[in-house]
């Protein structure tokens, strides 16, 4: 077979994702938190954008003061008002003193002052550490210790890795290892739940009775899935006397780090408002510390002057004055989907906002697609971490996209309503005599009208985070 080269001329279509167009895309992703870092970014790097200021209304005009003839009243009333004022003194709902006292700006108190940052695990034992009487060696094995500690307070190293982190012999470790595990919070420092517990029973002096402790040391996994007639058996015992172990273990601390985790609570800040006014749904855009961008005055100055400037520099204002225009439009573009998605979602789960999750019905992003006009990804894209406040509580805009299941009647109910259900029903059962997932379908087949197999109660079960009806019966 012989080789040859040859031209051929071919018509292909390709897609290329300018930067433009993928920044315009990323935007539809970002979260609240996320946009606004974004914008924030992008106002320090390009010069041609600029916050749009607040328009100031304009004050007030100043109230003429009357002159003494225009007063209605005489000048015996003004004496007894006053004295009235004199006389109701500290009675009155701000005293004369508080009145006439003013705090200088070297009263105030610095911002700085009135935030407290809390001390995580690490800063809580290092404390104590530094205040205990160790030598340096050991105060070195039991900074390893402490820097080895996930966020639950357990040590995640063996005494050979801390040993060779701190420079020292292993034999060395272990004497330190217990002294940490004493400090507050008792327990931490453990490798095992076992071998927490144990230490906290030590500190409590629990450890002299060998029933409980043979009970945290090797039956925690009876405990746990209540088989207390083999215990029961083995340790001669009645069911009293177990409860009041079990009361004495559930005292215990299993993750004695958690209280000091240094996660701070995230609060979710919804990016739509859905209100109800006058017996229609409202849509109402958050745009809170949201900044809002306009194109400065510079750029209409210096494209203006090109003329007078170097082809470099007229790529870069070119290119920034572009940019600028493109983050303006696609802002205005994201917000403009977010209210077209929102306003079609009140649309088909107007049931939702009337009634509450039990009437939540189900809904793809096909219907949206559909309902105004655009592509599934954009939809999917739009509705991916971004929130909406509604009349029942604040729901990330993918929860009202669930399957389906069919009534008896014709109609679909939604997943999220089943589910819904299935944890009202739990909530109310008698924990002496769980409900089982043949009676969770048996009632929601009376409540809803829907025949839900076993199997598709035990998944939306384990969905919700609920163990089975053997886990939360209540023999105690």
């Amino acid at each position: 077979m012989a080789l040859e080269i040859r031209q051929q001329l071919k018509l292909t279509q390709q897609l290329h994702m300018t930067p433009m167009l993928k920044q315009a895309i990323s935007l539809l992703l970002f979260s609240r938190q996320e946009l606004v870092e974004a914008v924030q970014r992008e106002l320090l790097e390009n010069p041609f954008l600029e916050e749009r200021e607040e328009e100031v209304q304009p004050e007030a005009e100043e109230v003429r003061r009357p002159k003494e003839q225009d007063v209605p009243w005489s000048q015996e009333e003004v004496t007894r008002t006053a004295e009235w004022e004199e006389y109701m003194g500290e009675f009155s709902s701000q005293s004369r003193t508080a009145q006439e006292y003013e705090a200088p700006d070297g009263d105030m108190t610095p911002l700085e002052a009135m935030h407290s940052a809390e001390p995580d695990l690490q800063a809580h034992l290092m404390a104590q550490l530094l205040l205990s009487p160790l030598t340096e060696k050991q105060i070195r094995i039991g900074e390893c210790i402490i820097g080895n500690l996930d966020e639950t307070g357990y040590l995640i190293a063996s005494d050979e890795e801390i040993a060779q982190l701190a420079e020292v012999s292993a034999e060395e470790v272990p004497p330190v290892l217990d002294t940490v595990q004493n400090f507050d919070p008792v327990g931490v420092a453990a490798r095992t739940l076992s071998e927490c517990l144990l230490i906290q029973l030590r500190a409590e002096k629990y450890d002299r009775d060998p029933i409980l402790t043979s009970l945290v040391r090797d039956h925690l996994e009876d405990l746990e899935k209540q088989r207390f007639k083999p215990l029961l058996r083995q340790f001669r015992i009645d069911l009293d006397t177990l409860k009041e172990y079990i009361c004495i273990i559930q005292g215990l601390e299993p993750r004695p780090g958690g209280s000091l985790g240094s996660a701070q609570t995230c609060y979710v800040s919804p990016d739509i408002f859905v209100r109800k006014v006058n017996g229609e749904f409202v849509i109402l855009m958050n745009d809170d510390e949201l900044p809002q961008i306009q194109l400065s005055p510079m750029a209409t100055e210096l494209s203006g002057s090109c003329e007078l400037r170097t082809s470099s520099e007229k790529d870069y204002m070119c290119d920034r004055l572009n940019s600028a225009k493109w983050m303006i439009r696609s802002l205005e573009e994201r917000r403009r989907t977010l209210y077209q998605v929102m306003a079609s979602i009140v649309k088909h789960q107007r049931e939702f906002f009337e009634h509450g999750v039990y009437r939540l019905r189900p809904l793809v992003l096909k219907d949206i697609a559909e309902d105004i006009g655009r592509s599934e990804s954009s939809i999917s894209r739009i509705t991916t971490n971004k929130y909406v406040g509604t009349p029942h509580g604040i729901f990330e805009l993918k929860y009202f996209f669930n399957s389906g299941l069919s009534a008896s009647d014709g109609s679909q109910v939604g997943s999220e309503s089943v589910k819904a259900r299935i944890r009202s029903f739990i909530d109310a059962e008698d924990c002496a005599h769980p409900l089982s997932d043949e009676e969770l379908s048996s009632r929601l087949a009376e409540a809803l009208g829907i025949k839900v197999a076993r199997r598709t109660v035990a998944k939306y079960r384990e969905e919700l985070g609920i163990p089975s009806s053997s886990k939360r019966k209540k023999h105690l």
